[in-house]
């Protein structure tokens, strides 16, 4: 068995110190928990916001990603640390930084499918990554994804072709709080369609681990981070709350589960 961990909070747009002391105290707050992999927002220390496309970090995640290493290294567990905005050279990149039970950077992700529908501009002022990344972690064989990447099912078949075990979605998705109370359900239903999809469809565990509340003036972030079994079972759930969701996967039942339907998996 392997424990999982997702954080979803309201997030307080570009204030780095009190969104990383909310990550400190809800991880603090489940620290009794057998903890072999937490995973945290997108854009977890700034929100959505426009000074994250000024308040940048370096290529090795500055001083936000060293934060949250010395979380991984307390609590001896692996981190998905969300993404920064990161500055290499003269572009910047969404990235998402893996930490390993002694906070050492074993990997990063830049997001490749960037948001630029419904007033998005992370294609104006971000680079696309290029490279798909699964990481083999202590425990399993991780794959990352990021928010907006969730629309492209290839994606995550590259991941669960190459060994993918888990995939991380760390995600700020949002929709503009203009939309009427019937299209706000939809986008929801939308999303938690999306997340049992991409774990059933692969034959994987799918973790997202959402931003919660009110971000831009024009932009409500949806909560309902989620860990979804290989089956489609709904392990964990927040919905509409600022929570911590936590559940014990098992990582020999998903090997089953490859077994007997072995060309879901690879087709």
């Amino acid at each position: 068995m392997a424990g999982i961990l997702t954080l979803q909070y309201k997030q307080i747009p570009g204030n780095k110190k009190a969104n990383i002391l909310k990550v400190t105290e809800m991880l603090a707050a489940n620290s009794d928990k057998e903890l072999d992999l937490v995973v945290l927002p997108e854009f977890f220390s700034t929100g959505i916001c426009d000074e994250m496309y000024t308040d940048t970090e370096p290529a090795d995640g500055g001083e936000t990603v060293k934060a949250i290493s010395l979380l991984a290294k307390k609590y001896k567990t692996n981190i998905i640390s969300g993404t920064v905005v990161e500055k290499d050279g003269d572009k910047l990149y969404n990235t998402m930084y893996v930490l390993d039970r002694e906070g050492k950077t074993v990997g990063k992700y830049r997001k490749i499918h960037l948001f630029a529908y419904m007033g998005g501009t992370e294609d104006k002022a971000l680079t696309p990554g290029s490279e798909e990344v699964i990481l083999d972690l202590d425990f399993a064989r991780v794959g990352l994804s990021i928010c907006f990447d969730i629309r492209y099912p290839l994606h995550h078949r590259k991941l669960a072709q190459g060994g993918a075990e888990i995939i991380v979605s760390p995600s700020a998705f949002s929709y503009p709080a203009s939309l009427s109370d019937e299209d706000k359900a939809s986008f929801i239903n939308t999303w938690r369609a999306m997340n049992i999809t991409r774990a059933t469809e692969n034959l994987v565990y799918f973790v997202t681990s959402n931003l919660f509340g009110k971000s831009y003036p024009y932009l409500y972030s949806i909560g309902n981070s989620m860990i979804s079994d290989p089956w489609g079972r709904v392990l964990g759930d927040a919905k509409d709350e600022e929570t911590a969701v936590y559940a014990d996967i098992s990582l020999l039942a998903g090997k089953d589960i490859r077994k007997v339907y072995p060309a879901c998996h690879i087709s």
